[in-house]
């Protein structure tokens, strides 16, 4: 009997460690419509305080936002929603039109590109 309990806990403690872990944070890169540094602030503090995000950075250069994430509190998809709703495209999905409406001129889709 004390030879199965002792088999048994080694047992526990040594396939702990054969485990993988997944993870603790994934990368996502995100095409934006973002147009300027306002965006770029915007879209980043907003990002900031979104469950799941641990940080995010927009390229202006090619509008590409890179985000780091926790996947066991948030997705891609749910990334890309969070985006619309600040009011700008995020790969596939459109921009939320409300969201979009209030943002300044300068950073809605039909104004031309321009430098800070």
């Amino acid at each position: 009997m004390k030879n199965i309990v002792f088999i048994l806990f080694f047992a526990t403690i040594f396939s702990g460690f054969t485990k993988e872990d997944p993870p603790k944070t994934a990368e996502v890169k995100l095409k934006t419509s973002a147009i300027c540094g306002m965006c770029k602030k915007r879209i980043e503090r907003d990002l900031g305080v979104t469950k799941g995000i641990v940080g995010s950075n927009l390229n202006l250069d090619d509008k590409v936002v890179t985000v780091t994430y926790n996947p066991k509190k948030t997705s891609p998809e749910k990334i890309k929603n969070a985006i619309s709703k600040i009011g700008y495209d995020a790969d596939e999905v459109v921009a939320d039109q409300k969201a979009h409406d209030a943002l300044p001129s300068c950073c809605q889709k039909t104004a031309a590109a321009h430098k800070d």
